[in-house]
């Protein structure tokens, strides 16, 4: 079932939750252990999250330095079909413009659409490392809201190929990403709306939040989108605080501001047992507040790893 049909048929706040793809080279186990940690608490879908190559520079027994490009992390296709399949789950793959060029894009499409998911999540994705700023592939989409457009084309029937008439069109419901505290590269939030709303125009069916840990700056968020038009469903994400190390990642990789009642509760731990308790208290108070306002779902980002986005959401569901 689509996402968008999904939300419109419930009344109350449903449990999503996000995987992502285990590193080349291990099984795809652990994939189903996180699953059905969180089984009981009936999912209503499941994303998968995808990933670009990465360019490394690998010294060699001579002293030379070789360009390899690599995948860390592919299976999102393959992952969404064993979902489906085995658990008779929604699935909700993430496609990215970055490292892909339309014409894989299309191909990658194609094997969504005849494995029968319904549902994608667009993003542009991020820049490889060694790159100053994000760079698309050639013949690939610098923004996601011309990916959205490619997808909406499929839907219609036309493909990269103009000979190609009469072709069968595609039938994907299409999620976006939204940043309550702005896109890092943003100069600011209204800006940043500005492009969130292109890509709503441009046919995108919800939103899906980054993670934050302050509920105010979401409301805000959410409240700034509709007063310039944005009308479609603005779906929470969360990631509770697992680590201490995380007071300093989180900020610097995803742009965001922790609450100093959360540093100050992680910072008087005394190992990251305690921490990893106090994001599951905090996650908590989080999610109560959110149900208690009507959110439609509340989505979580497990990064595979799912005991303590279980204790939260037994405790809300």
């Amino acid at each position: 079932m689509k996402v968008k049909d999904i939300l419109a048929k419930s009344n109350s706040t449903l449990f999503t939750f996000e995987l992502m793809p285990p590193l080349k080279g291990t099984g795809i186990q652990e994939i189903y252990q996180t699953i059905e940690q969180l089984l009981p608490y009936n999912p209503s879908y499941i994303n998968i999250t995808s990933h670009r190559s990465e360019v490394e520079f690998r010294e060699q027994k001579d002293g030379r330095l070789e360009k390899v490009v690599t995948r860390k992390r592919p299976g999102t296709v393959a992952i969404a079909a064993s979902i489906q399949y085995k658990y008779g789950i929604d699935v909700v793959p993430h496609i990215l413009c970055g490292g892909f060029n339309k014409v894989e894009t299309e191909d990658a499409l194609m094997d969504l659409a005849f494995m029968g998911v319904e549902n994608l999540l667009i993003l542009r994705g991020d820049a490889l490392k060694n790159e100053r700023g994000f760079m698309p592939e050639s013949n690939g989409h610098t923004h996601a809201c011309d990916l959205v457009k490619q997808v909406v084309d499929l839907n219609n029937g036309k493909y990269l190929d103009p000979q190609m008439i009469n072709a069968a069109p595609t039938n994907f419901c299409m999620g976006v990403a939204g940043y309550p505290e702005k896109h890092i590269e943003a100069p600011n939030l209204e800006t940043d709306l500005r492009h969130l709303k292109a890509k709503v125009d441009a046919g995108a069916d919800y939103i899906v939040t980054q993670l934050f840990f302050d509920n105010k700056k979401f409301f805000d968020f959410v409240k700034k989108c509709r007063e310039i038009g944005i009308t479609v469903p603005i779906i929470p994400g969360i990631k509770p605080i697992a680590v201490e190390k995380h007071l300093n990642i989180l900020p610097q990789t995803f742009n965001i501001d922790l609450p100093e009642d959360l540093v100050k509760a992680v910072k008087a731990c005394k190992n990251n047992d305690e921490v990893r308790q106090v994001g599951v208290e905090w996650g908590i108070a989080q999610c109560q507040e959110l149900k208690a306002a009507g959110v439609p779902v509340i989505h979580f980002y497990t990064m595979s790893k799912a005991d303590n986005i279980a204790k939260i959401v037994n405790a809300i569901f």
